[in-house]
């Protein structure tokens, strides 16, 4: 969040901001982070605002996280609360790369990072126009009506202890409208929600105490709840 620290000249203690006023924030490695490191950061993603020293400062806009966590049988990491995951859009694994994309990774570092190379792909204000954009794709009544079914579905699945929330149900949603709006379209399709689903929910749903899904996660129990349900035509 940041410190304050006493300056003489003025014999006054200014706060200095940290890492977390930016519009993009990366975090390796999140649950390495302490519990009161991740709550602090739970009132920004939620708030978009950090409390310190009894003062309320705003964030930048826009404001995203992106973040990293190693596996929770790792030495030195702390589980991240439900509540918190439940501000995550998105959780995507990656896993090894292919050969061929690793190939090409050893050999676009041979004389420098290519990070150190990156150009911006839009500006700030071309970001903002896009979120603006986002809620005014349309989705038919009998779309959003299927979506609810799929969420519906994860608080009454046998192997699933903890279902989807209306936070991950409104994630889905405005995730869905982003996919067709940046597919060119202005309107939602089936498909949209389809590819979305388990991206969306698998990291908001915990598996019942019974389920032996093991390192696999609840990602099969959402994949089978797709297939059951019907597709509106």
């Amino acid at each position: 969040i940041g410190t304050s620290i006493f300056e003489p000249d003025t014999r006054q203690f200014n706060f200095h901001d940290g890492p977390i006023f930016s519009q993009l924030l990366m975090a390796d490695e999140l649950n390495r982070a302490t519990p009161r490191a991740q709550s602090a950061l739970l009132e920004a993603m939620e708030e978009r605002q950090v409390s310190a020293d009894g003062k309320t400062r705003a964030l930048p806009e826009p404001f995203f996280v992106i973040a990293t966590q190693n596996p929770q049988a790792q030495a030195g990491t702390f589980p991240l609360p439900e509540s918190q995951l439940d501000r995550f859009l998105l959780r995507l694994a990656l896993g090894h790369p292919e050969r061929e994309v690793a190939m090409e990774v050893l050999q676009s570092r041979g004389l420098e990072d290519p990070v150190a190379s990156l150009q911006p792909s839009l500006s700030p204000e071309e970001l903002q126009a896009l979120i603006a954009a986002v809620p005014q794709v349309h989705a038919d009544e009998d779309l959003l009506a299927y979506l609810m079914d799929l969420v519906e579905e994860t608080r009454t699945h046998a192997h699933l202890a903890l279902g989807a929330s209306t936070r991950a149900a409104l994630g889905l949603y405005r995730a869905a409208q982003a996919l067709a709006l940046i597919s060119g379209r202005d309107y939602v399709i089936p498909d949209d929600i389809k590819r979305l689903f388990v991206p969306c929910i698998a990291h908001r749903v915990l598996p019942s105490p019974t389920y032996e899904g093991g390192m696999h996660g609840t990602a099969p129990i959402l994949s089978n709840i797709l297939d059951d349900l019907e597709v509106p035509q």
